[in-house]
Formats: structure tokens, sequence, C-alpha cells
């Protein structure tokens, strides 16, 4: 390219300088360094803000919709938006963030050769690669799911697939990304690329989908049962991998509908189907993972929750990155909010949203309806603010996974107070204050039973590593006790719904 032809855009903190074609769309090269695009690029949300220090972008119509004067005049921009015409400078730094990956000890009999664990999730991919000859984690790689810029939740990835034509390009994405990861956790770990013998995936029913290939028509209409959940075989040239020797790949079983392997890796991780007592394991995200059984029996059940516990949807949301708040507490009669990195706050993210709202409450400025009194926002830092709009959302996505946790309990015959512990998997199971999640009604049982658990889906996978030459990879005795229990026809959702919106008296 020449002088004329190219632009610089200088990336801070990272100080990464890209050099595109004049043009380019900031979309197409923005996702590669963290920024996420929840609706897709198509300017419905205002998920993928970035804040522009030196250098033009013009306002668009979509940003002045989206966007409040002060935000524009400060600079803030929609990557989705915008064109890079002139050479810029772009502050990423809410963009930066961790992914829960696992380090926690596993009972395993030895085997020979090297296996690599992938959690592939929604947002985020993390791997790691065992020696399974001594259980020992040799590597860890972490990435956000490239998909992403297709759609931040798995229903837009779903209308994309479906509807849009995408699913080739989708499947193609991520298989390219995990071939990737393994091939880089192989050369971190200085290991013989031939002694890799296993791969092990788990992940929701939509990935288990788009990475075997299968197709997502069954899951975008009634009843959202497809008949392809099982486990899945592959070779590394049927994914376009090259890896020396022979090496199968994996994608373990979805438990069904909308509750994928990555559920059935937490119920293994547990031990819930050995639990004698009553257990629970609950997955909070975009599709709430509700699982409720013992050694006996084990029902399941998916709840829309939306994307509210992820910061998405939300007017100042964004993921638990830098400038995130993250918590919130009660202190001389106000809102004190505890900013990620410690610098100033960009937005909230969902466990500071659970306990904006739930401070909220017990300073009487919300009521059990979820109306605010006497104010027209919650104050969290001089440029976030909840509206009323936003209390709504976490409303729908709490009431969501409360009710699903209620019937899966009518339909065993039981009550919250017959549950004897309740593990919270992932990410923001991990970080939600539990005090904070009674308060607005999310988890119905004392906190001492509740339990939060990590990222059970990577455990999980990694004791399916350990176990193959046991197991192979098929659990039939423990898929046979699953019922899965599908939401959206149960008689009493509707009702059991409305009931959980609303917030507890204090």
């Amino acid at each position: 390219m020449t002088p004329k032809d190219s632009v610089r855009i200088k990336l801070l903190p990272s100080g990464r300088v890209l050099e595109l074609a004049r043009g380019t769309a900031l979309h197409d090269v923005l996702f590669a360094e963290g920024v996420e695009f929840p609706c897709g690029g198509r300017g419905r949300c205002r998920g993928c803000r970035v804040r522009l220090l030196d250098g033009t972008l013009p306002v668009s119509a979509e940003e002045a919709r989206r966007l409040t004067p002060a935000e524009l005049a400060a600079g803030w921009r929609l990557a989705c938006q915008a064109r890079a015409d002139g050479d810029l400078t772009l502050d990423l730094a809410q963009w930066e963030t961790t992914i829960l990956t696992d380090e926690s000890p596993l009972p395993f009999k030895p085997q020979e050769g090297l296996g690599v664990a992938v959690d592939l999730g929604t947002t985020t991919l993390a791997a790691q690669l065992l020696d399974l000859q001594t259980g020992q984690v040799l590597a860890v790689r972490t990435a956000l799911n490239r998909q992403a810029r297709f759609g931040a939740d798995i229903m837009s990835r779903v209308e994309f697939a479906v509807l849009g034509g995408g699913q080739a390009e989708l499947t193609a994405t991520i298989r390219a990304q995990v071939g990737q990861l393994v091939a880089e956790l192989l050369d971190g770990a200085r290991a013989a690329q031939g002694g890799l013998r296993h791969v092990v995936l788990v992940g929701n029913t939509v990935m288990h989908h788009l990475f075997c290939g299968l197709s997502l028509e069954p899951l975008a209409r009634v009843p959202f049962d497809s008949p392809h959940a099982g486990l899945q075989v592959f070779q590394p040239p049927q994914l376009g991998w090259s890896l020396p020797g022979s090496v199968t790949v994996r994608f373990l079983p979805c438990l069904g509908s909308f509750v994928g392997s990555d559920l059935l890796a937490g119920v293994l991780s547990t031990g819930l189907h050995r639990s004698e007592p009553l257990t629970a394991l609950v997955d909070l995200g975009t599709n709430g993972e509700i699982v409720l059984g013992n050694r006996g029996k084990i029902l399941c059940a998916s709840a829309a929750a939306g994307p509210a516990f992820e910061g998405a949807r939300i007017s100042v949301g964004m993921r638990a990155a830098t400038g995130a708040v993250a918590a919130v507490t009660v202190r001389d009669g106000t809102l004190q909010s505890h900013v990620l990195g410690g610098g100033p706050a960009r937005g909230v993210c969902g466990s500071g949203l659970v306990d904006a709202v739930a401070g909220a409450l017990e300073l009487g400025w919300l009521d059990a309806r979820g109306r605010l009194v006497g104010r027209d926002s919650l104050p969290l830092a001089p440029t976030v603010q909840l509206t009323r709009a936003d209390i709504r959302e976490l409303q729908l996505a709490k009431g969501a996974i409360a009710a699903g946790l209620r019937l899966l309990l009518d339909e065993w015959g039981a009550t919250p107070s017959d549950l004897e512990r309740l593990y919270l998997a992932g990410a923001f199971g991990n970080y939600i204050s539990i005090p904070s999640a009674r308060r607005i009604g999310l988890l119905e049982l004392p906190s001492e039973r509740v339990e939060p658990v990590g990222n059970t889906a990577l455990r999980g996978a990694k004791l399916v590593l350990l176990e193959l030459a046991q197991t192979g990879g098929e659990y039939p005795d423990l898929l046979r006790k699953v019922r899965h229990v599908s939401l959206n026809e149960h008689p009493r959702f509707q009702e059991t719904f409305v009931d959980c919106l609303s917030f507890p008296q204090a």
C-alpha cells in the first residue's frame, strides 16, 4: 500500500499500531483486539463502544441515536459504524479481560500421550494441554470466540446461521480457531505433536452444533429439540486440522435442547450424578442452564435469561474488564462502586449490576416492582447511571432463572428447603455476590447452601480426558437418568415467571 492508500491506528493501552487500507471498517479489525459486537455489528446496541483520542470519526445517524451528546463529545463511537479514513488513536482499555480457567487437581489413571480439553463458550474459549501420564497441565490458552463478531449471544448466531445463511462461515471460523489453539498449546509447551492422542470439547448446544457442522434449523423453531445432540467424533483432517499421529477429537453430548455438554461436564465435575441429597447446578449466562438431581435421576432445563448478566442490553453495560463497576456496596446512605483496574468507571458488568440493584432496594430507591422511587436513575459513577430500562433487563434475566429453578423443583416434588447444595458455574457465578443475588430474588435459598465452583465445564472436560480409557467419552448410564423439561411448553411457566419478576420485600 502507498502512504495515500493506508492509515495507521494506534491502540491504547497496548500501544499496538495497525496499518490498514484507507476506508477499512473498524468492525473488521477490532474484534481481534478484544472489542465485542453484541448485535453482530448491526448498530442495534451500544456494546462496541470505543473512545477516539486522536483523529476524526464523523458521527453517524445511528451513533447520534445510541450515544448521548456528552458521550459523543468525550470521543465515544460505535466501532461497528466507523471506517478508518485517516490516522486514529483509540482507547480500548475497557476491553481488557481475564478468562476463567481451572487449575484444580483431578483423580486419574495414567495413560499414554497428551490430551487437550476445550471449553468452547459463546464469548470465550479456554483450552488446556494435559500430560495423560501424570495428569499435569502443561499449557493453557484462552481467547475470545471469533464468532462473536456475528453476534454476542447464541440466538443472534442462530439467526445469522439460519436466516442469514452464515452457518458454514460460523463453523469454519470456530474450527479454525480451536485448531489454532491446539497448535499453540503444543508449541508453547514444546510438546511433540505426535504425542497428542485426544481432544475433548464441551460447550452449549449451539456451539456443539456449529463446531460439528450440524444444522441449527431444529434449534430455531419450537420445540427446539435437535436429533443431533449426541457425542460427535472426528479425525483432524475432517476439521481442517493438520496434526501428525493418531488423534481423536470428541465433542461431548448435550443433555437436551439448549442444555449443552458444558452442563454434562459440570455434572461430572461436581459429582451431582453421584450425590445422595438433592443438588442443583446453575450456569448463569445468556442462556441460563439448570440441572437438578441426585444419583437417582436428573432434571435439566434452559431459561432464556437474556444477556443482562454479561452486561449486554444495559445502557452502560460492558464485560467484566478494566473500567467496569464490578461491585457496589451501600455506605452512608449511598451506593459506593468498586471499579476493575482502579481507574475511572466506564460502565457496569453483571456482578456490579446485581449489587447495584440489591443496594438500591436496601436504600428504598427501588420498590418491589422495580420502579425507581424519588429519582430518575441509579448513579454508580459520574458517567455511569442505571436507568429503569436497565433494571427491567435484570428483572427479566433473574426472573427466567428463578422461575426455571422453581419449576424443576416442582417437577421433582421438592421446595428450595429440600435443596442441599446449589452450585454456581462459570465466570459470572464465580464473581457474583451471593447476598446480592438473594436480595434481588435470583436465588431463593440460604447463602451457606450456595457454592461458586468456577469453570466446571473445563474441569469436566479434563476429567473426561483422564477417564477416556474407561469411558471412551460416553456416559450412557448418566444420560439415561436425565430428563429435559421444556420450560417454554410448561403450563405454569408464564405465571411463575411473572411472579419471579418482582423483587423480594426486605
